[in-house]
């Protein structure tokens, strides 16, 4: 059965690896990117593909909260239903203070995914997946960094922006009821996505081993009773994160300084 899946950051790397593999199995993938231009070279090739699935584009800043819920309103207006989001959008780079005062990289790797999916339960409803890509770099969260810039070298602030994701998607999905399986993935070390190559200069391994991940992630049955756990492909098999990912008082915590910063921006705009 064709199923439907937006994959955010979706015009390069890991992303456009994992809409190639779906778009080619006759799913039917939504792309993000927040680039006009990228984003329709990607769907453009995508649409291309022999046999594929639909693809539909939508672009959006997601260091900007606002973007983030003009995504999700737009993806609701047109599918009532929602098979899985694979929040796969990131960055390493330098930080910078985005326009609702977050240092950017918190606002896309951890805050972003966190909104966009509570803004789409109502489509994920109790079958849906949410695959959020985490990485082996998990350490201890200043609460302080989710919410106001900090000065963090970008390696902590990655660590930190994901093991904070680790722990809200444990801490939703051991809390949802009837909501929709919420899984962390960390796709591989070191793949040659984008985001590697420019921040360690280096080729990095094949995506597709992160892109394979993910296909499974949202399409195998491995996968259906997987919530609140978390898949370490360099294991290749299900681990224990971070152990501040299974401290459910850290978690919670976690949840509810990103509840209070989120709207409080809603206030402030």
């Amino acid at each position: 059965m064709q199923k439907t899946i937006l994959i955010t950051g979706s015009t390069d790397g890991i992303g456009l690896e994992t809409a190639k593999m779906l778009v080619s199995r006759g799913q039917h993938v939504l792309l993000h990117g927040r680039n006009e231009a990228k984003l329709a070279r990607a769907e453009n090739m995508l649409s291309a593909l022999p046999g594929g699935g639909a693809v539909e584009a939508y672009v959006a800043d997601l260091s900007r909260m606002a973007d983030v819920e003009t995504l999700a309103a737009h993806v609701l207006e047109k599918h009532a239903r929602l098979d899985a989001l694979i929040n796969n959008a990131g960055i390493y780079a330098p930080g910078s203070t985005t326009a609702d005062g977050f240092d950017v990289r918190f606002a896309v790797n951890t805050i972003a995914p966190y909104l966009l999916m509570q803004r789409l339960l109502p489509a994920l409803g109790s079958s849906g997946r949410v695959i959020n890509l985490s990485s082996a770099a998990q350490s201890p969260v200043n609460l302080k960094a989710l919410t106001q810039p900090l000065s963090l070298p970008d390696g902590a602030a990655y660590a930190q922006s994901k093991l904070a994701l680790t722990m809200w998607s444990r801490s939703l999905a051991l809390s949802l009821k009837d909501g929709p399986a919420i899984i962390a993935v960390n796709p591989g070390s070191m793949l040659g996505s984008k985001m590697v190559k420019e921040a360690f200069g280096v080729a990095g391994g094949d995506i597709s081993i992160g892109a394979d991940i993910l296909t499974r992630a949202v399409l195998s049955d491995e996968f259906e009773s997987a919530t609140g756990l978390y898949f370490d492909n360099d294991k290749g098999q299900f681990a224990s994160p971070h152990p501040d990912a299974l401290d459910a008082r850290k978690s919670e915590e976690i949840v509810r300084v990103l509840d209070a910063a989120l709207a409080a921006t809603a206030r402030s705009g």
